[in-house]
């Protein structure tokens, strides 16, 4: 059993100003089994209402506005959180993908979970899973034989993937972080039939030096009949622990993301995460991440750079 106090601040900057920025967010920790959300603060500048409903995966969504103009928001969301996860490898019991497949059949969830992307490259996965020989295997075996291919096969790099990385990149670049990696353990495991979803949450440090850690991170769950929601950590190769702490989960990182909007203006943003981890015997740490955004058109940008050129005329 783990108590984390979790610092997650996300701070936006606009070089001009911007109004009537509408945000969506997913910064809410999750109540289940194993863990217990025991202290939770939202702080938002100018201290917005911040409407609240549940999504269809059970996650906690807040939706607020800043209407005035403004050249700086920032959205901290602060939690005590007590984690409580089985150290045990998961039973490996003799339930298999055709032994599910009735479970299947009757909830549209599972079902949507078992959707694969669509990829140019569906034959090189197919080809990773003959390979790794899954047929006659349990769920269980089949997810930590994927876990284990994805960890051994690819190399945990930051700053060569981003957010709009597809599965075709990750596979020929053989690169990448957390949402990656979960990204292609779950195209692996939805084409062997196995229900499974993306979890978004942070990964907290300690002595075995976990990859991923401090920052916010990504994984796997899987369902069995047996044993319900199981975690896989592709990044570390891994089944999910006590410093494992979930944010909210879907069918991929849109379904999940901490933090979306728009806003009216013409103005080059810039995005940081900082998350701080303490933990009850006063170690703290701490890892700040400047988010490289989604490139805008060649209309915007050529207007984004006349303005610059009108800026530095006038100083």
């Amino acid at each position: 059993m783990a108590v984390f106090k979790i610092v997650h601040l996300t701070k936006y900057q606009y070089n001009w100003p911007i109004k009537e920025s509408i945000n969506e967010i997913r910064l809410f920790p999750h109540h289940f089994d194993n863990q217990e959300v025991l202290q939770y603060q939202l702080l938002i500048t100018n201290n917005p209402d911040v409407d609240i409903s549940v999504d269809y995966y059970g996650n906690r969504v807040g939706n607020f506005n800043v209407l005035d103009a403004h050249t700086e928001m920032t959205i901290e969301s602060r939690m005590l959180v007590r984690v409580n996860h089985s150290l045990k490898i998961p039973e490996i019991d003799a339930t298999s993908v055709n032994d599910i497949q009735a479970e299947k059949e009757k909830s549209i969830l599972l079902l949507r979970l078992c959707y694969k992307e669509e990829i140019e490259k569906q034959k090189e996965i197919e080809a990773i899973l003959k390979e790794i020989d899954i047929e006659g295997k349990s769920i269980i075996e089949i997810a930590q034989k994927c876990n284990a291919y994805v960890f051994e096969n690819f190399t945990y790099t930051k700053g060569i993937t981003n957010i709009e990385t597809t599965i075709d990149e990750i596979l020929t670049l053989k690169k990448g972080v957390c949402q990656d990696f979960a990204h292609l353990l779950l195209q692996l495991l939805r084409t062997s039939g196995i229900p499974s979803r993306y979890v978004s949450g942070y990964i907290c440090p300690n002595e075995s030096g976990l990859r991923g850690e401090g920052a916010t991170h990504a994984w796997v769950e899987i369902y069995t009949p047996t044993q319900g929601w199981l975690g896989l950590d592709p990044t570390n190769n891994i089944w999910t622990m006590d410093n494992h702490v979930r944010l909210s989960v879907g069918r991929n990182f849109s379904d999940c993301t901490p933090i979306k909007g728009t806003f009216k203006g013409l103005a080059r943003q810039t995005l940081s995460v900082c998350v701080s981890i303490g933990y009850e015997d006063g170690r703290q740490f701490e890892e700040i991440n400047d988010v490289q955004l989604q490139e805008v058109c060649s209309r915007v940008q050529e207007q984004l750079d006349h303005m610059d050129q009108l800026q530095q005329q006038q100083q």
